[in-house]
């Protein structure tokens, strides 16, 4: 009988791919799947369920993101379940021109999730989060204001939420 071989944390990292690396994709796919939500109206279990099956990776399945598929379901059930008060927080934190509305629908996908991050993931540095949000609306919207209108509007919320990464207590 032979041993079943241990798998290190840098095996793990080969197989899979990094960290950031995966919570970058599960980013892209969370807003990619709330914008999906907005535009059908289906509900979070089934397009969860729909991107575990069909968009990402397994062990470098070709073809396929690898994701970090458990902060993907985190970041999109935590928009659902707390989607009233991050549109409030959105809307407080937009210029006086702007409403959450009147965002194109990427652009609410994109302001949600990072409001959401913020909002109820402290474990992720604030800065990160911005930056994250900041390099998803440049793929979106290659030359664009919306880049800058996300990063005001995050760090914003950021200030107001998490005053201390900022020396703001």
């Amino acid at each position: 009988m032979t041993d079943t071989p241990e798998i290190s944390e840098d095996t793990v990292e080969i197989i899979q791919g990094p960290l950031p690396v995966r919570r970058r994709a599960a980013r892209l796919a969370a807003v990619q799947a709330l914008y999906q939500m907005d535009m059908s109206g289906e509900g979070d279990k089934p397009v969860i369920r729909q991107f575990r099956d069909h968009h990402f990776g397994h062990l470098g399945e070709a073809g396929k993101v690898e994701a970090d598929e458990e902060f993907f379901s985190d970041v999109v059930e935590g928009v659902v379940a707390n989607q009233t008060e991050i549109d409030a927080a959105v809307s407080d934190h937009l210029s006086a021109k702007w409403s959450l509305k009147r965002l194109d629908s990427t652009l609410r996908a994109i302001m949600r999730a990072g409001s959401y991050e913020i909002m109820r993931r402290p474990d992720v540095p604030a800065l990160v989060v911005i930056d994250e949000y900041v390099s998803i609306a440049s793929d979106f919207f290659e030359g664009g204001k919306e880049p800058g209108f996300v990063n005001g509007a995050l760090e914003k919320l950021a200030k107001h939420v998490r005053k201390a990464e900022f020396g703001m207590i």
